[in-house]
């Protein structure tokens, strides 16, 4: 095991007064033994950011070291990584066995100790039945396992996965995440996971960088990025439905936005005042879709328990919010007051 730094490191792509700069000197210190999540939207730079870790994109500037060596010039398989990607890759003409096996093969390493770490491996990940059959003969979620498995024996200093839930279904995303954690929790490795999927990232992580446009926007734990963000694209980007960012809130002052969790807002007899436009019944809540009675094109998102009455479509509806759950931010920069 090992722990990751990152100091200053940037990505760009050409060079002189053409170059297109997408990672923007991000700097993070991941714990020997720590899980943490990449996340982001489509383009933010989450993927480039893992694959110069891996060594599969050579950085522009700064370091990146694991376990205190400086790995800029190393190639991949110099830097006792494992990675597990979007797609299985997996040989279909070899068995499960053959598959997760074959690194090893390659590397030389005797059988009996193949056999004992694919065997340890398939039990971790509950493979044991399938090791004689071939990728066809897996469901999706089996394959991924596979997958995994071949890292797993790797015996690696750190794991990284690139998006490795996407091509599954929403349950199986669901099972795979909790055969994850239970992977890490049996060997600790410290492991880098890329994801544009937030409720993935706040599940997974101990701690989660957000990225935005190539820049490193928060580095925190789950809880702290949620109610803490630390710029508006951090309050927007983790949350469903995202918090609401109000720049026409009732007093609120000028050159700040106020930000508000739709679950910190409290349907009241006197407060602001909302028209209902859409009400959404989602099994054991409701999200209630407002404006402003008096005018204002900003729209605000409360969320109530089902148990609560729905109010009628074009109904005035007023709420309060709780205040030690206000945000306040600057409107300039984004960033957290």
């Amino acid at each position: 095991m090992a722990a990751i730094q990152l100091k200053n490191v940037v990505k760009r792509y050409g060079s002189g007064k053409t170059a297109n700069q997408v990672i923007h000197g991000v700097n993070a210190e991941i714990a020997d033994g720590e899980f943490v999540v990449i996340v982001g939207p489509s383009g933010c730079g989450k993927s480039t950011l893992l694959r110069m870790v891996a060594g599969l994109e050579e950085i522009s500037g700064g370091d990146i070291s694991i376990g205190g060596r400086v790995v800029n010039d190393l190639e991949p398989a110099e830097r006792d990584i494992a990675m597990v990607f979007q797609n299985y890759a997996l040989y279909p003409h070899m068995s499960v066995f053959e598959n997760m096996a074959y690194g090893l093969k390659i590397a030389k390493v005797p059988a009996d100790e193949i056999r004992a770490r694919v065997d340890k491996a398939a039990r971790i990940l509950e493979l044991g039945p399938f090791l004689q059959r071939k990728p066809r003969e897996l469901s999706g979620g089996q394959r991924q396992r596979v997958a995994m498995g071949r890292a797993i024996v790797r015996q690696p200093q750190v794991f990284l996965f690139d998006e490795p839930l996407s091509n599954l279904d929403a349950k199986l995303r669901a099972q795979t995440r909790l055969e994850i954690q239970k992977l890490h929790r049996e060997l600790g490795i410290t492991s880098l996971f890329v994801t544009h999927d937030q409720v993935e990232a706040m599940t997974l992580a101990q701690r989660m960088i957000v990225m935005n446009a190539g820049v490193m926007e928060q580095f925190g734990t789950p809880e702290e990025v949620y109610t803490r963000p630390a710029t508006t694209f951090v309050a927007s980007f983790i949350g469903s439905p995202p918090m609401n960012l109000l720049r026409n809130a009732p007093d609120a002052r000028p050159g700040t936005t106020v930000g508000i969790r739709p679950e910190h807002l409290d349907i009241t007899p006197q407060g602001w005042a909302l028209r209902v436009e859409a009400v959404e019944m989602l099994g054991a809540e409701r999200l209630i879709y407002g404006r402003w009675l008096q005018g204002g094109d900003e729209m605000v998102i409360v969320r109530t328990e089902e148990s609560q009455a729905a109010p009628a479509l074009g109904a005035t509806l007023h709420v309060t919010p709780r205040p030690d759950r206000l945000h306040l931010f600057d409107s300039s920069t984004g960033k957290r007051l």
